[in-house]
């Protein structure tokens, strides 16, 4: 056994050890992953058990085969507690990191910072949000990965399978560092219990978005949207946030950006979540104001928080049914409602029913699956019908993209159009038909992001003024149609600072069109070559403009039909993937739900050289207008507005445009 301790940059090159480490003890001080259930039989056990064991050397399987079957029996997964490394997890800056590769060493900074206490859900799991996002399925993975990209050259290429690193192969400077893809399922074999069996034997991963391809910045990554959204939704009810009630639930990782931007926004946020530790810790990051165990309690504050106008987010630690319905009774109005809560994984831990105790539906949940499922679809139901009672009073509903609509409808729940069409289907539009599709996604706005490899707060405070100059500058010569989302953009990366958004990494976000990442990222490229600040990585979410092909969020306001094709997110990364970007990640699963979306994204480091320059504008160009491009073949009018002019500023940018059809023709038939 291990006994003496090495440094860090000696771990990160040991990769797996040749002598294991002692057994660590369970940390029963953070938050885990629930038991998933047991769906395996006896001979996929042991199959799973085989897989796990080809990692380590043959004098090590008799000790280990009795660890993992316990992991396997005790928590349905095998993730290897014993090969957790020793030193902090944290995005450390980029020249602590053990590599030949700076392009690597930004990689290895990213997956760390996926996996820091402070930002990931479970990270003793190696899930960084959504409750089965995951960087890693074990910890063997990590540790090769980690040594793999500490060895790389610039002409070489690691290729990851679902977690699994396959390995280094021959390359070149231009081509991707890393090749990353999560889940990608033989259609047929894309339902949820598909991810629970062939998770469990250790041969796929479901990587969300930005867990599974090292681009999770916290919360912060969804805020600015999640703002936007706020903001937007306010105004399409013709109403100021000041005094008005926005009411959630869900504070894990995506989620827990929702009180921080109904902060932002000004309105009365409450945000209802069922585990006290996660409720705790947004608590003290400061993104929620004030907590409440007691919904009677929850009813008076909400009452003198209207009353005085106050602009405050509230966590109510329990069930969101019980507020909706509560809220009914006591004729609280609310303005704005959603649900943030993972139902792309509702049978897992993503949805917890009313009228059970945490603890009780986690123990439910892994011994009592199909009592828990019909447990979690009650509960749909219940609150569908609340919610329906809210809106008949004038609030305005929307799905949040979290598949609420979905699965409310699959259990059920009176949650139907009257008058159905294709793209309409539900009661209430998803957040992006309404709200996000028209009025940034079509236009080619979206969640550009930025690391500060260096680590230094003092950069990104550097690279905040930056983009404020360059948005400044654009915003004079930009058209009337985007002016609001220019003066939004400029109103956040002003108030970025103050409203202390770092967690883990020192990285910003900032929902801007392709004109803006491309100018954006020159000039930090410029600011780098000058030596003002350190390497930048940068990156998006996959919810985004050209990245994610999901009928139900990212591509619901797309009615020609093709909503339900995954040619753009395909197009997008092979696209990325030969015009420049550091890494290139395509996933399934998405924030929706296994077998209901294909997302990628990317990273690209900037380093102040030319070749870095060359890389983000062929880049960037692309990954926005890919995106574009399709809207407007679907005939989005902004989109349509957006290519026109893209094709203006680019000669060799030829689109094919939709020729409109008079609906009175088609009526006469």
């Amino acid at each position: 056994m291990q006994a003496t301790s090495i440094s860090f940059k000696e771990q990160i090159l040991e990769g797996i050890p040749n002598e294991l480490p002692q057994p660590k003890p369970f940390d029963h001080s953070l938050n885990h992953a629930p038991k998933r259930k047991d769906i395996l039989n006896d001979e996929e056990k042991k199959l799973a058990l085989k897989n796990a064991l080809r990692y380590f050397d043959k004098k090590h399987h008799a000790t280990l085969l009795a660890e993992f079957k316990n992991e396997l029996d005790t928590y349905g997964r095998i993730y290897m507690y014993r090969l957790r490394p020793d030193y902090k997890m944290y995005a450390r800056p980029i020249e602590e990191y053990p590599a030949k590769s700076k392009q690597a060493a930004a990689i290895m900074l990213m997956i760390q910072n996926n996996l820091d206490y402070a930002v990931a859900q479970h990270p003793h799991e190696l899930i960084t949000y959504g409750g089965n996002g995951a960087v890693f399925s074990n910890w063997a993975q990590y540790r090769l990965t980690m040594k793999y990209l500490a060895e790389m050259t610039d002409e070489q290429t690691l290729v990851m399978y679902s977690g699994h690193p396959m390995g280094l192969f021959p390359s070149h400077k231009e081509a991707p560092r890393v090749v990353v893809t999560n889940g990608m399922m033989i259609p047929n074999y894309s339902k949820p219990d598909d991810w629970e069996k062939f998770n469990a034997l250790g041969v796929t991963q479901y990587g969300q978005m930005t867990a599974g391809s090292y681009m999770y910045i916290g919360p912060q990554g969804i805020v600015h949207g999640t703002t936007i959204t706020v903001l937007n939704g306010f105004r399409k009810i013709k109403k100021q946030p000041k005094g008005n009630l926005f009411v959630t639930s869900g504070l894990g990782g995506m989620s827990g950006a929702q009180p921080k931007a109904g902060n932002i926004a000004g309105c009365i946020t409450v945000c209802a979540e069922v585990n006290p530790k996660i409720t705790q810790v947004r608590l003290d990051q400061g993104w929620i104001d004030e907590k409440i165990t007691d919904v009677n309690k929850l009813v008076t504050r909400v009452k003198k928080a209207k009353a005085e106008k106050e602009t405050i987010s509230i966590a109510y630690l329990g069930n969101v049914v019980d507020v909706w319905e509560t809220f009914d009774k006591e004729n609280i109005h609310i303005d704005l409602g959603s649900d943030q809560t993972s139902l792309h994984n509702p049978w897992a831990g993503g949805y917890y029913p009313a009228g059970l105790s945490f603890e009780d539906a986690n123990t439910m949940m892994a011994n009592q699956p199909d009592l828990f499922k019909e447990k979690v679809q009650e509960s749909l139901r219940r609150q569908a019908k609340a919610i329906n009672k809210h809106t008949a009073k004038g609030t305005y509903f929307f799905d949040y993209g979290n598949a609420f609509l979905l699965e409310a409808s699959r259990a059920g729940a009176d949650v139907m159009a009257e008058n159905s069409t294709l793209g309409r289907e539900f009661k209430y539009p998803s957040y992006v038909q309404d709200i996000m599709g028209p009025m940034c996604f079509d236009y080619g706005f979206g969640p550009f992001r930025w690391v500060c490899a260096s680590g230094k707060p003092e950069d990104l405070a550097k690279t905040d003024e930056i983009t404020c100059q360059v948005l400044e500058e654009i915003m004079q010569h930009s058209p009337e149609e985007i002016q609001q989302q220019m003066a939004d953009n400029i109103q956040w990366i002003k108030g970025a600072q103050e409203n202390k958004l770092v967690v883990g990494s020192q990285a910003r976000i900032l929902y801007a069109d392709a004109e803006g990442r491309m100018k954006i990222a020159e000039a930090f490229n410029q600011a780098i070559k000058n030596n003002e600040i350190g390497p930048v990585v940068l990156g998006r979410d996959h919810h985004d403009v050209s990245g994610t092909d999901s009928p139900y969020r990212e591509t619901s306001n797309i009615y020609d039909g093709s909503r339900f094709t995954a040619d753009m997110a395909i197009h997008n990364v092979i696209g990325d993937s030969f015009r420049g970007a550091t890494w290139v990640s395509i996933h399934n699963g998405g924030g929706v739900g296994w077998g209901e979306v294909i997302n990628g994204g990317f990273g690209m480091v900037l380093d102040g050289t030319k070749e870095a320059s060359t890389r983000l504008k062929r880049m960037l160009f692309w990954d926005v207008n890919n995106g574009i491009a399709r809207r407007s073949w679907a005939r989005n009018d902004e989109a349509i507005f957006a290519i026109k002019r893209a094709m203006q500023t680019e000669p060799n940018l030829k689109v094919t445009l939709p020729n409109i059809v008079d609906d009175d023709l088609l009526n006469s038939i």
